[in-house]
């Protein structure tokens, strides 16, 4: 499938082509996982649609040395299940970001079993070898309610794409709208502080609320297209809910999701 899935993206450079410079290369990498709710899905959505056209982002955008961000959209699960909704796509003006949106609203979004970010982050820095864009920096956004579960250790895939160069910045949603499954965390903003973000200026905020989601969404695009020397950096730092930083000490175990699924699943078959 996901062969299949970066054959889409049809956005390799032929050889001898320059790539495309852009101010930064992002990975939207979105949880479909099956403890989402479809309302919550169609949230997810309709969140990153109206914070990619809203004027402080886009006036962000404009502010960049090129004026220009290159985007793909991508929907994960499972180690097999990922999908790229929206392939790169240069956002400068208003009408690029609305034809992204279009791409958004074209076909609904599916579900699908467990929840493994460490092979969303893999997906997400093969993609950056797909791109014909060539960004100032190259980050993966991951927005997701629950802790790895499936795949690599998440720590493990992190930090070899931090020595990549790549930034991971996440969502946490903390919003407990969709069915216990008994293999949750408690304070999964810690955890993604401790286990998935990483690299230069990594930061999460988190979301205790659907209602809070479309402006997280909206304040992590300014923050990172706008970077933490900008007077743009300091007014949305200021906000509720409040941004954290990568930290050095780390608080929670990062096998957490791996452990809660064996102790409550161990009698069945991993691979179902």
């Amino acid at each position: 499938m996901v062969g299949a899935t970066l054959a889409l993206t049809g956005l390799c450079s032929a050889p001898g082509v320059s790539a495309e410079p852009v101010d930064i290369e992002l990975v939207l990498a979105v949880d479909v996982s099956l403890s989402m709710s479809p309302v919550e899905l169609e949230i997810q959505r309709h969140g990153y649609a109206a914070a990619l056209i809203h004027d402080s982002v886009l006036q962000a955008i404009a502010d960049g040395v090129h004026g220009k961000i290159a985007v793909t959209y991508v929907e994960w699960a499972g180690v097999t299940s990922q999908q790229v909704v929206v392939p790169w796509t240069a956002i400068a003006t208003r009408a690029d970001a609305e034809r992204v949106i279009a791409q958004l609203s074209a076909h609904p979004p599916n579900s699908a079993r467990r929840t493994s970010i460490s092979a969303g982050l893999e997906f997400g820095a093969d993609l950056f070898a797909e791109s014909s864009f060539e960004g100032v920096k190259r980050v993966i956004d991951v927005s997701g309610d629950g802790p790895n579960n499936q795949g690599a250790p998440v720590t493990v895939v992190r930090n070899r794409l931090v020595a990549q160069g790549i930034t991971i910045n996440g969502l946490p949603l903390m919003t407990n709208g969709g069915p216990a499954l008994g293999y949750e965390v408690d304070n999964l903003d810690q955890y993604y502080t401790d286990c998935v973000i990483g690299g230069p200026g990594a930061f999460m905020i988190p979301v205790n609320d659907w209602s809070q989601f479309p402006e997280a969404v909206r304040r992590k695009l300014v923050l990172e297209l706008a970077g933490p020397l900008s007077p743009r950096w300091t007014a949305e730092e200021a906000a509720f809910p409040p941004i954290v930083m990568a930290q050095a000490s780390v608080e929670s175990d990062c096998l957490a999701g791996e452990k809660a699924w064996r102790n409550r699943y161990w009698m069945y078959d991993e691979s179902r």
